[in-house]
């Protein structure tokens, strides 16, 4: 299994990282890709490795980062992210939930990361919360045939999710389809396979049954099995074709 977003890096995880990647290779994850929230992630992103998993380093800034004056440039954020071992943009995105008083700021940052995502031809990964409609009208007026990149945390409708996969763009599958109360398994059900990829937000958004706990990578196999659920197909199948997208989107080979 891949976990396509998890911040590893994260302070939750300081005290038992070690444990914590060893559960996620006991339960099957060969990959983990880790969005940054800023550029003070990457150093931490490059203290973290495990003999049985690959870990891959994502470079950007976060939404809510813009709302507490965060920056960056075009130039500060090409540097980053043509580097070899960055394997994607990100995680950039909108994000109207603890404020909208930054709106402007955070949809320039997008369309910077967007810009970006297109001269190195990697996939930009998008947080959206309480901004479907601006988020995929950027990305509309952005697209220019090679933006590719991935709806985290996809929490839309059937309709949205279908115009973010004409738009280009991948569905992040995690811990939010699982909860009862949110019907995103609904729309779920209803959309392609073949534009889905796993992921936790580790270490937030936990899935059914861990919900209110830590998040960790080991627990893709619960949003894999649901999966299997909703989509009526064999639990192999889910992993290996959630698999064979990801790796896919990102350019990076299985060893």
């Amino acid at each position: 299994m891949i976990d396509t977003h998890c911040h590893l890096y994260a302070e939750q995880f300081e005290k038992d990282i070690h444990q914590v990647l060893d559960r996620a290779a006991k339960a099957g994850v060969s990959h983990i890709f880790m969005p940054a929230i800023n550029y003070d992630s990457l150093p931490k992103m490059d203290r973290l490795s495990h003999p049985d998993i690959e870990l891959h380093k994502l470079a950007g800034i976060h939404p809510t980062d813009i709302n507490e004056g965060t920056t960056t440039t075009e130039e500060e954020l090409l540097d980053y992210c043509q580097q070899d071992d960055i394997v994607g943009v990100g995680e950039t995105g909108l994000d109207y939930y603890w404020s909208d008083d930054y709106k402007s700021e955070q949809q320039k940052s997008l369309r910077l990361h967007c810009r970006v995502a297109k001269q190195v031809q990697k996939p930009v990964i998008l947080h959206n919360r309480e901004s479907t409609e601006d988020l995929l009208q950027i990305i509309k007026e952005e697209q220019n045939g090679s933006l590719k990149g991935i709806w985290h945390c996809f929490n839309g409708s059937v309709e949205e999710g279908k115009r973010a996969i004409d738009l280009g763009l991948e569905l992040g599958i995690g811990g939010v389809m699982t909860f009862k109360n949110a019907d995103v398994d609904d729309s779920v059900a209803q959309l392609p396979i073949d534009n889905m990829m796993l992921e936790t937000d580790a270490p937030y958004l936990a899935p059914e049954p861990k919900r209110g706990k830590r998040n960790e990578p080991s627990f893709v196999k619960h949003v894999a099995q649901r999966l299997a659920d909703v989509q009526e197909l064999d639990l192999d199948e889910i992993i290996a074709t959630t698999d064979k997208n990801a790796l896919e989107l990102f350019g990076v080979t299985s060893s």
